[in-house]
């Protein structure tokens, strides 16, 4: 890798610039882009993202398919849960924990989704960089 004096130089300012906005009270996230320099996020710019912990999905489209995939899971269990009773027998209540979590899949992704359309929305106002992969260490 070669060092790049200048992309260093513009990476100490963003990173002042970034502990100033800490220091008057905003609440920002400073992480590297996808082309590698760093940028000072505001808190309703970064949605989810790789690297993270919990999403491996890039965009808010994406976590929808999760979300109808996870709604999927959920009526197929309401299915298998409710089919017994048109046969006159007890609900098939061994069902009911996909139930619980095909609802809770469907709630998470579908928040997480959300979440992404309206950062992604933000930062192409704001004409901001798209974030890369992981937290930078303040």
């Amino acid at each position: 890798m070669v060092f790049d004096r200048e992309a260093e130089r513009r990476n100490e300012a963003v990173y002042a610039e970034h502990k100033e906005a800490l220091a008057r009270g905003e609440k920002r996230v400073l992480r590297r882009t996808d082309a590698g320099e760093l940028h000072s996020y505001s808190a309703d710019e970064i949605g989810f993202s790789p690297g993270r912990g919990q999403a491996q999905v890039r965009t808010w489209r994406g976590m929808g398919i999760l979300t109808t995939v996870m709604g999927l899971l959920l009526v197929l269990s309401l299915v298998v849960l409710l089919a017994p009773m048109g046969r006159g027998e007890p609900p098939f209540w061994g069902a009911l924990f996909l139930t619980a979590l095909g609802g809770f899949g469907v709630l998470y992704t579908f928040g997480m989704a959300r979440d992404e359309y309206r950062a992604k929305k933000l930062r192409k106002e704001r004409q901001a960089l798209e974030p890369g992969a992981g937290n930078v260490s303040q």
